[in-house]
């Protein structure tokens, strides 16, 4: 008979039965589950709740249960349910009667709350190390491409030059914003729902202060339907997961697009690329591509969550138990696209000679050109229109703007000089963007000096 069956006059049908049961995925929660049981045994005996005796059983039971888990000696039992009522039976079945008084004053809806948050809570924090991981990576990186000067883009459109390094910082901030999300999520799972019962709390008197200090919690839930029924901690996860696949799919994108022939600014490492079963020749950026492709993965699992909890009334519905599949799909995703995009972004060879070509061509030094204008007392509407006629002559000519004379560039405006050269130079145009935030080495070296002091 299952521990809720003394209300009913029948089984339930196989088909409900496999239909309503959760142990094939929720099992994943086991060590959760039975450290909060330990917490809360813990706390039912010093309370007097329950015979210390029991309490102490209890908590032995329950430890044995875990390491055998951990040893994978569990066979976890499908009529059981879910993990909880697994975990319970399993212990009755080794402890005997005192087994049956674990469950006083806890109800499976504040228990699963429970568990729930603390797998979020430590999903949160490995995420949180594994972007700094990532962050460490990139600040590598633009610590020895300081003066490696490239093209900016605007609409994938050459636009002004940069530094290799500035292009790697932007993603630095990135990806310091998703770990600081991911702080802001462990906050909010951070919080102990146990003690909530099934909506409306209990008789008993339960210290849910000692079973949060048992189990590392800075405070309880202020709530108790509220505490049954929120799952906002898991969204804040999804969105912060779903944000954080946006920035490596946009990464992705550049790397792909960098190791074509075309651009030719990149070098995927042969053990991160694959090939092709027909072109001998293709060497194919397979793992920016399944990172890229993933991501959609990911914000799927976020808008299945948000769907599923839109309309529900207060306070536990079973609608609820699909919000751990989708969860576990997506934490797994991330850290497994973390992981891999980490490690082949250590292997990149990032083609120096090609970047700093690529700023010959594309007119990346206009705005310079203009701004030289401008410190020659050209008002910038003029300047800018002089350059832009530049520009039309260049294309005509088939030159750049470094390729025209003196007294060619004099034609457009008198106030051109013999210094316009050096103005103009691509070395010059970043080191003149010497403000914060800015591409010179000095501002770039203070960038990454500013994020690994926010690493800590």
């Amino acid at each position: 008979m299952k521990l809720w069956g003394g209300r009913f006059s029948k089984a339930t049908d196989g088909l409900v039965d496999d239909f309503n049961s959760s142990i094939s995925f929720d099992k994943r929660l086991y060590e959760q589950d039975i450290l909060g049981s330990i917490a809360h045994a813990t706390m039912l005996g010093e309370q007097g709740i329950i015979p210390e005796a029991d309490a102490r059983a209890i908590v032995e039971g329950l430890k044995g249960i875990l390491e055998d888990a951990r040893a994978g000696k569990i066979k976890w039992m499908t009529d059981a349910e879910d993990i909880h009522m697994n975990v319970e039976t399993i212990l009755t079945e080794r402890i005997g009667e005192a087994g049956k008084r674990l469950h006083t004053g806890r109800s499976r809806n504040d228990q699963v709350a429970l568990d729930t948050r603390m797998y979020a809570r430590a999903c949160c924090r490995e995420a949180q190390e594994l972007t700094a991981d990532l962050i460490r990576a990139l600040l590598d990186i633009a610590k020895d491409n300081l003066h490696t000067v490239m093209p900016g883009y605007t609409h994938l459109q050459k636009a002004q030059p940069i530094t290799l390094a500035h292009h790697m910082m932007a993603y630095v901030q990135m990806f310091l914003r998703d770990r600081e999300r991911f702080a802001r999520a462990e906050a909010a799972a951070n919080v102990m729902p146990l003690g909530s019962g099934a909506l409306a709390g209990t008789t008993y008197p339960l210290n849910r202060a000692r079973v949060a200090e048992l189990l590392d919690f800075p405070a309880v839930t202020a709530n108790s339907l509220d505490g049954v029924s929120d799952r906002d901690y898991l969204l804040d996860y999804l969105h912060a997961a779903s944000v954080c696949m946006m920035h490596l799919s946009r990464f992705s994108e550049e790397l792909i697009l960098w190791s074509t022939t075309e651009f030719h600014f990149v070098t995927m490492d042969d053990a991160f690329s694959t090939g092709s079963s027909i072109m001998p020749q293709k060497k194919n950026p397979d793992v920016a591509e399944l990172i890229r492709g993933k991501t959609g993965r990911v914000y799927g699992d976020l808008m299945g969550l948000l769907t599923v909890m839109k309309g529900l009334p207060l306070a536990y519905n079973k609608d609820m138990q699909e919000d751990k599949e989708g969860f576990f799909d997506a934490r797994d995703t991330l850290v497994k696209s973390l992981t891999v995009f980490t490690a082949m972004l250590r292997t990149l060879t990032f083609r120096k000679e090609e970047m700093a070509r690529g700023t010959e061509s594309g007119f990346t030094n206009a705005t310079d050109c203009a701004d030289y204008l401008v410190r020659k007392g050209v008002a910038f509407r003029d300047a800018h229109r002089v350059v832009g006629q530049l520009v039309a002559h260049c294309l005509d000519q088939n030159k750049a703007l470094l390729d025209l004379r003196l007294d060619e560039l004099q034609r457009f405006h008198p106030a051109f000089e013999s210094d316009v050269y050096e103005a103009m130079s691509s070395k010059a145009c970043v080191e003149r963007r010497n403000i914060p935030g800015g591409p010179a080495p000095e501002a770039v070296q203070a960038a990454i000096d500013a994020a690994l002091a926010q690493l800590g």
